[in-house]
């Protein structure tokens, strides 16, 4: 039998600069556009670095939001339900469960924990 190329699963993520995608480049944006605000208040009293500072940490913060997922760590039991999602997921749903007061969540269980 001969060998067969099996490409790559990227589930339709476009890079941008390598380590951007689009939706944490929108959200790196928008934490950067937060930020601005902060540096505009802070360089009207003449504190122009701590601006900076703050609109950096705010853009950190906001590729944090778009990028990284939850991992799954079978220690913490809240992690075993979230596990692999995406942060900006998991804000969505909560944003929605404070909104309605009431979400459901399935998940597949195995007999073990049962």
């Amino acid at each position: 039998m001969g060998t067969y190329y099996i490409p790559r699963n990227y589930k339709g993520e476009t890079r941008i600069l390598y380590i951007f995608s689009i939706k944490s480049l929108i959200t790196t944006a928008i934490g950067a556009g937060v930020g601005a605000l902060f540096f505009g208040l802070f360089s009207m009293l003449a504190l122009k670095k701590v601006g900076i500072i703050a609109m950096a940490i705010f853009a950190v913060i906001g590729y944090i939001i778009g990028a990284v997922k939850i991992p799954t760590i079978v220690s913490i039991p809240v992690t075993k339900k979230i596990g692999g999602e995406p942060i900006s997921e998991i804000i969505i749903r909560y944003i929605k469960f404070r909104k309605k007061r009431k979400i459901y969540t399935y998940y597949e269980s195995t007999k073990e924990e049962k």
